[in-house]
């Protein structure tokens, strides 16, 4: 489903990518992440995005979501060059708090190690929170007592090492139990094998534009669809659970 952008609000002054505050033509709001925020974030954030929600993550809500020219043009007193037009990627505002360090106990184990364990697997190390601050990039609903994933831009690093992720993710203290629980590993193996084979689908879904980093579609983007299937593939090998 395509959400179409019927006004744009204002930008977020949080996140590295600013992202603009929208409405969209459900009535409902959406963090959306265009141009400006670099074709490589758009195609992190769609193909992470399809894969946690395969993997059984509480990710929030996304769309493509079709930014009018007309609109990107407008302004109405912002700079919307960095929005601009066409198929963007569109986060449904969540209404709940950022998890802080004294509400990371309230979160279940089980879902400590699965955000833990798939941060691993797409190597994303942005996700990190300690005593003296940080930015998980996770909500949580005290209410429900639900956990919402948020923001995978990062993903995919080929240069990021296990101590990025392992050593100071906000849920790092969840390893050791993994580690030590072969047949935990064992499910988790086959998870991501179930999830990779829907890989072809997730691809073939990227909005062209997103594959080039100009409009006439001449330069390719800075994302390797190649490399980032070995990274995910390689869950088959045993160093994948050694310890960092």
């Amino acid at each position: 489903m395509t959400i179409q952008i019927v006004e744009v609000l204002r930008r977020s002054e949080q996140g590295m990518t600013q992202p603009f505050i929208c409405r969209g033509d459900d009535g409902e709001i959406y963090f959306v992440k265009g141009i400006g925020a670099g074709r490589r974030s758009q195609i992190c954030e769609w193909i992470a995005g399809k894969l946690a929600l395969a993997f059984g993550l509480p990710i929030a809500p996304f769309h493509l979501v079709d930014v009018p020219e007309e609109l990107s043009e407008a302004g109405g007193g912002l700079t919307l060059s960095e929005l601009g037009s066409g198929l963007a990627f569109g986060s449904l505002r969540q209404e709940a708090m950022e998890l802080t360090i004294s509400t990371v106990r309230e979160v279940p184990d089980g879902i400590q190690q699965d955000v833990l364990v798939f941060d691993w697997w797409i190597h994303n190390g942005d996700r990190l929170l300690t005593e003296r601050g940080g930015n998980p990039n996770l909500f949580w609903n005290p209410a429900s007592r639900e956990l919402i994933v948020i923001d995978h831009n990062q993903a995919f690093d080929p240069d990021l090492d296990a101590g990025g992720v392992r050593g100071h993710h906000v849920f790092a203290a969840q390893w050791s139990n993994i580690l030590g629980d072969m047949l935990k590993r064992h499910d988790y193996n086959a998870r991501f094998a179930s999830v990779l084979a829907d890989w072809p689908e997730v691809v073939a879904a990227i909005p062209e534009a997103w594959l080039f980093a100009d409009p006439e579609m001449t330069i390719a983007a800075d994302f390797d669809l190649d490399m980032a299937y070995q990274l995910l593939k390689r869950h088959e090998r045993d160093d994948f659970w050694t310890a960092p």
